[in-house]
């Protein structure tokens, strides 16, 4: 039997929220392994959380770089060793201007200018990742970077009409999606994104769950049909409740009232969302 070390209790309950004694059983249930062992408090019900990233002990910041004219930007995560150097406006002016020189060119060798930045703080600063859009058609790319430079967001919105990309309102729309997606974490746009893979290990630990035990048939697949609802508000960016108006409505449906305020259609096309030291898959 595997021995779980209080490191790895400490672990779990970071990643679900749950009870240490409730993360010590799951833990033994699991064998030791921790996603197993997070699987095992889902389905009783004691982990809140459907998906907690596993953080690595990185420091940095989220830079971004938008081109006059919205229709291409970047997004770029920039480590160094401590929270002190992330401070440092030397090293914020390095990453703003890594976003840039990426904007120009996607396949730019940084290297040098990496190894002079080191040299000037003296910490190792790693260029992490980066993702890079360019607007197809008519709409605009936008970015945020959240309050601390930890979590940023890039998203690219779609519209027919160039005049619509033009407006305010369109503009706006943009920026509230930003926001919202820097708030919500979605992981995809719309339900028809979510992997066939993830839909049925939802299904699964929602059958196994305690409260659908001894169910009939017909009343759990009811059950878990309402489960995958929730679970795609979560998930799914224009499924999720519209933080701007207190979820009182969907972000499909505040991008749809917008869409037909200007008189075209709309589409949010993709986006990502950085935080600082997260686990990528």
């Amino acid at each position: 039997m595997a021995e779980i070390t209080a490191a790895a209790v400490a672990k779990l309950r970071e990643m679900t929220n749950a009870g240490m004694m409730d993360c010590k059983k799951a833990l033994t249930e699991a064998g030791g392994d921790l996603d197993k062992a997070v699987e095992v408090l889902r389905k009783k019900g004691q982990a809140t959380a459907a998906n907690k990233a596993t953080r690595e002990a990185k420091e940095g910041v989220i830079a971004q770089y938008i081109a006059p004219g919205g229709k291409l930007g970047v997004l770029v995560e920039v480590n160094s060793e401590s929270d002190f150097v992330a401070r440092n406006d030397m090293f914020r002016a390095f990453c703003d201007d890594v976003a840039k020189k990426l904007a120009a060119d996607p396949a730019a060798n940084l290297e040098a200018d990496r190894e002079a930045i080191v040299a000037r703080i003296r910490e190792n600063i790693k260029i992490a990742r980066h993702a890079r859009m360019e607007v197809s058609g008519n709409g605009l790319v936008a970015a945020y970077i959240h309050t601390g430079a930890k979590v940023g967001v890039l998203v690219e919105v779609g519209a027919g009409q160039e005049s619509t990309a033009a407006s305010d309102d369109f503009k706006q729309l943009v920026k509230d999606i930003t926001l919202q997606i820097a708030a919500g974490h979605p992981h995809v746009v719309s339900r028809e994104q979510v992997p066939a893979e993830v839909i049925a290990k939802e299904r699964e630990i929602a059958a196994q769950s305690d409260r659908l035990k001894g169910k009939p048939p017909q009343a759990m697949e009811k059950i878990l049909q309402g489960v995958l609802e929730k679970f795609y508000q979560t998930y799914c960016l224009v499924d999720q409740g519209f933080v701007k108006k207190n979820s009182e409505i969907s972000v499909k449906e505040h991008v749809a009232t917008v869409a037909k305020q200007l008189g075209d259609e709309i589409i949010i096309r993709r986006f990502v969302r950085f935080q600082v030291g997260e686990s990528v898959a």
